[in-house]
């Protein structure tokens, strides 16, 4: 079972735009504010919310195209035959896999035997996809919280019946293994396979990986679901009234500098009164990975990302290199030039993503976002306009603000048998319509690779921000193309700077944040005092001497969850940010054809390496300029703004 089953919406295309933006893989108008009952939560037949303000009806999805509810009887017969057939796996192959694919005929015996192993894989897919689904749109109802809880607990148990086949593959001789790959049945699993043995210098024998996995459910993953749980009970005092997080964080993009301010001494305050919890659980994740990378190997301490990432560490430290001797051509120019716009020499921390002078200031209703997405899309691909069209009409797409809805936005894939959905927080701001075109980005990539098949079908994060970023710089230049105020053109430029200041720079000052902690565990637990020095340090560092850090604000680190739930994935938008930046400016000077060939790399999924993917592009990742080249883009961007004036 790979890890979509294992762990839901843990997976490469998670998004919480807050990662990127403040708010933002975003919210800020409340639509339906009555919290579901746990009757209704219970069913996932949901339909339009009601009308919020300006920015229309706002759909919530419809995930009985997965299950009709917690209670549905498919769901019990589902988990019973995930059970049964586990076992009966189990029965068939262990202990049997060097002698059977030794066979004369022991590569049909192994495709048998994969095509068996993908089988259930897309059914623990389906049905842990669908309790993290459900979570992830009330996490705080108790009722869906033990569904949750429950059916993770039995995807472990039966997981353990299946642990034995990757291992006992990867110890088959490479000679016998290749002669069965011979047979072409066997052959079509060879970009499956191959990456598998890259995994077998890090096992470790069957009966510790079978403790690894058991005792996950009271490690990290119960550290993980306290998380969700304590972030989605917070409440902040903004004025008179009690908010949870998501609102909170929308309001420092409030054009109101006082509700800027007040938003971000309610966070500081809150985040305060909870610092000991958010360190133990930092803590307690940090220590779980060292003592796992330790027994497994992994000298460094995201090592172990990159080999998931299937990316050289030299090409991360290239990248993270790169970005942070970029840091005062980028976001310190820019923040100096935004403090500037404002009237000020410096800008404080809670001013740095409010909306600019002259932004417009007009909300963009649900039907206008889906139209300029859609439109975007189209004008590069019809086809690809096509795909992200049926999230709309096959309502895959969750989009109002909820009470115990996850914060953030994400596009997850299920499994091939189904297909994606999209969760987000719509507000009616242009970051919002960003968000949008973003996650559609993922939503593509994920239709179009859904053919690979479960154990293929998955992209390492190294592609797995490509589309999405791409989606949102399709949507970004129409919208600039057809702008013809002077100030709004400003406005858009500016608005696209910030997103890729928060997309590049930030992330890679996350991931040196989370380099620090865990690195610095090592020797002991750290306070969350010395956490928040960490934090202050990576961000003085980063966003410059225009940004003022005022008290409050070392406790900013405890929000965001891919530090909880993905450790060092954020350089991921890193990568796909700067990667997107050549890849554009390919299409731009392409003659026919681009589309194409950018539409089957994501069909690829998983079956080929970023390297050979990017061949026909021109690009590579290992060329010490390409970074560079990607950076000069936004450099060239703040050029532009610069001489606006």
């Amino acid at each position: 079972m790979n890890s979509r089953s294992k762990n839901a919406l843990k997976k490469s295309a998670l998004k919480k735009p807050a990662l990127r933006k403040p708010a933002a893989k975003t919210s800020a108008v409340k639509t339906s504010a009555v919290k579901k009952s746990a009757a209704k939560a219970k069913s996932s037949k949901t339909s339009l919310a009601k009308p919020a303000s300006k920015t229309g009806k706002l759909p919530e999805w419809n995930l009985a195209d997965l299950y009709s509810g917690i209670d549905a009887p498919e769901v019990a017969r589902d988990l019973e035959k995930m059970d049964a057939d586990c076992v009966a796996f189990e029965t068939d192959y262990k202990g049997k896999l060097a002698t059977g694919t030794a066979n004369e005929d022991g590569g049909k015996w192994l495709a048998e035997a994969v095509r068996r192993y993908e089988a259930i894989d897309d059914l623990a897919g389906r049905l842990g996809s669908y309790a993290g689904l459900v979570h992830a749109g009330d996490s705080v109802d108790p009722a869906i919280s033990k569904f949750y809880g429950d059916v993770s607990e039995r995807l472990t148990a039966a997981s353990t019946h299946l642990l034995f086949f990757a291992l006992e593959l990867n110890r088959v001789d490479d000679d016998i293994l290749n002669r069965a790959m011979q047979a072409p049945e066997l052959a079509h699993y060879r970009p499956w396979i191959e990456d598998l043995r890259k995994e077998k210098p890090y096992q470790l024998d069957d009966k510790l990986e079978q403790l690894f996995l058991e005792k996950a459910q009271t490690g990290y993953s119960a550290f993980n679901r306290l998380f969700d749980q304590t972030i989605s009970g917070l409440r902040f005092k903004v004025g008179a009234k009690e908010l949870a997080i998501e609102p909170t964080l929308n309001f420092l993009q409030d054009r109101d500098g006082s509700k800027r301010k007040s938003a971000a001494e309610a966070l500081a305050k809150t985040f305060k009164a909870n610092e000991r919890t958010f360190a133990l659980i930092t803590n307690t994740l940090a220590k779980d990975k060292d003592i796992s990378d330790r027994w497994r190997g992994f000298q460094d301490v995201a090592d172990s990302r990159h080999l998931n990432n299937r990316v050289e560490r030299e090409v991360v430290d290239a990248l993270v290199a790169s970005v942070r001797a970029a840091y005062p051509k980028l976001s310190h120019r820019y923040y100096a030039l935004k403090a500037k716009w404002f009237g000020k020499k410096r800008l404080a921390y809670w001013d740095r993503n409010a909306p600019l002078p002259f932004a417009a200031t007009d909300v963009i209703g649900w039907p206008d976002a889906r139209n300029m997405v859609l439109t975007a899309y189209r004008g590069f691909s019809p086809k690809m306009a096509d795909i992200a069209e049926r999230f709309f009409t096959d309502r895959w797409i969750d989009a109002p603000v909820r009470p115990g809805k996850a914060p953030g936005a994400f596009s997850h894939p299920t499994t091939p048998s189904a297909h994606p959905y999209v969760l987000m927080n719509y507000q009616g701001k242009p970051r919002d319509v960003m968000t949008l075109a973003h996650e559609l980005g993922h939503g593509v990539h994920q239709v179009l690779a859904a053919k690979n098949g479960a154990l293929m079908a998955p992209t390492p994060l190294t592609l797995a921000e490509t589309a999405s970023v791409f989606g949102e710089m399709l949507t970004f230049r129409r919208l600039l193309a057809q702008t013809k105020s002077a100030k709004q053109r400003q406005a858009l430029l500016a608005g696209k700077v910030e997103d890729m200041i928060n997309t590049v720079v930030r992330q890679i000052a996350f991931y040196s944040f989370e380099r620090a902690v865990h690195t610095e565990r090592k020797n002991g637990e750290l306070t969350a005092t010395r956490l928040g020095e960490i934090w202050l340090s990576v961000q003085g560092e980063s966003l410059g001497p225009a940004i003022e850090i005022k008290a409050g604000y070392e406790n900013y680190w405890m929000y965001i969850p891919h530090f909880i739930h993905s450790p060092f994935y954020v350089y991921a938008y890193a990568f796909g940010d700067c990667l997107v930046n050549s890849l554009y400016a390919v299409y731009e000077n392409a003659a026919e054809g681009f589309a194409e060939r950018y539409l089957d790399m994501l069909a690829a999924g998983g079956t080929k390496h970023y390297s050979e993917l990017l061949r026909p592009f021109g690009l590579d990742a290992k060329d010490p300029k390409f970074w560079d080249g990607g950076l000069s883009v936004i450099a060239g961007m703040i050029d532009e703004l610069e001489a606006m004036g």
